[in-house]
């Protein structure tokens, strides 16, 4: 029997496949946003190893923020892993939206994160 999957695996799933066949060499710097929070994670996928990663439910993000589900705290996360990713020596990076559209706090997310120095 054949297993079903929703639309949003799909399209995640659809995302991730293109991104492989574009650019093995690079880490991918993956995004998942929830109702309340945004998460953004570099990820090393030849290693298996996740280098740098950042949330709006962290201590020191968390006091700054009037809630962790706004354009705000997507730009305030996404300079926050660009900074850590390049601590660990990160500067290319391919884009892993992870099936959301790009716009809003995905988009925010994205152009923080170039301005924190990441280049995708």
């Amino acid at each position: 029997m054949a297993k079903r999957i929703s639309s949003q695996q799909a399209r995640t799933m659809r995302v991730r496949s293109r991104l492989r066949r574009k650019s093995s060499e690079r880490p991918r710097l993956s995004v998942f946003r929830s109702g309340k929070h945004i998460y953004a994670q570099v990820i090393d996928d030849r290693q298996g190893v996740t280098v740098a990663a950042a949330s709006s439910i962290e201590k020191d993000l968390k006091g700054q923020l009037k809630t962790g589900a706004d354009k705000a705290a997507a730009a305030a996360v996404g300079k926050l892993v660009a900074e850590r990713a390049a601590e660990k020596g990160v500067k290319e990076v391919v884009f892993d939206r992870g099936g959301y559209l790009y716009h809003g706090r995905v988009k925010a997310l994205a152009d923080a994160a170039r301005e924190g120095g990441l280049s995708f």
